[in-house]
């Protein structure tokens, strides 16, 4: 059976700590089991042209300043794969690279997914040469992987604007929960030109996606859709107004 492809809500690296979007991580953990590995496109790794890393020991980044010291001295010591990472670079003409490692927007999910980080993992970064099309392109040539017991996840937020953020919460803006909404409809829907034109999918949609590599994470994700997929929602919030917790599972 073709393993799932996942999109994770990852929000505030705080959520690496605990709290009811970690339970939520740590259920779908225990849906998906044990894989053979995950390829992680992240929202903090963008690059020039396709890199893949390819350690086999890849460090913790902590790509952030400003938290508690508990959270900068957290460790996710999951191993890569350096054959898991030639295999990617073969589909996607990825650079292998041990510039990198595993950087908040991926630890900061997969610590609750797999806390005994035990399943390896390798990152591909975003290629700021590709525009919209490029990447879902790109990402489909990662399909096989489904069937060699491969997860395909991403990480970011559907609707991510630090400017209007709230930081004592409150409701979400309606412009971001119509967002997110017509993203869920599409996904639901399959209709992924939707996705890859996300400018016209709702009013205002330039103020849930005023910077795109948070969004694009979500088209790796949905690339992987085959017919009669199921998709299945978690996490499915607006926090602070401005910044979506929604994940999918596909498959």
């Amino acid at each position: 059976m073709p393993t799932p492809a996942v999109f994770f809500g990852h929000g505030s690296p705080m959520n690496a700590l605990g709290g009811a979007y970690a339970e939520a991580w740590q259920r779908l953990g225990q849906d998906l089991g044990k894989p053979r590995g995950v390829v992680m496109i992240s929202a903090h790794w963008e690059t020039r042209g396709s890199a893949v890393t390819a350690m086999a020991r890849p460090e913790t980044i902590h790509d952030f300043g400003g938290f508690p010291p508990e959270l900068h001295a957290f460790q996710y010591p999951a191993p890569g794969s350096p054959e898991l990472a030639a295999r990617v670079a073969d589909l996607t003409g990825a650079t292998s690279t041990d510039q990198w490692g595993l950087d908040h927007g991926a630890w900061s999910v997969l610590a609750h997914v797999w806390p005994d980080a035990d399943v390896p993992v390798v990152q591909l970064s975003l290629n700021r040469d590709l525009d919209a099309q490029g990447h879902y392109d790109l990402a489909t040539r990662l399909n096989a992987l489904r069937d060699e017991g491969i997860v395909i996840a991403g990480s970011g937020d559907f609707v991510h604007n630090l400017r209007t953020w709230k930081r004592e919460g409150g409701e979400p803006y309606d412009w971001a929960v119509s967002f997110n909404e017509a993203v869920k409809a599409a996904l639901v829907a399959g209709d992924h030109d939707r996705l890859i034109h996300w400018m016209d999918i709702a009013e205002n949609a330039a103020l849930s996606v005023p910077t795109d590599e948070h969004f694009l994470p979500l088209l790796y994700v949905a690339a992987q859709a085959r017919a009669d997929d199921p998709v299945v929602f978690f996490n499915d919030r607006i926090e602070g107004g401005s910044i979506s917790m929604t994940g999918v599972r596909i498959g």
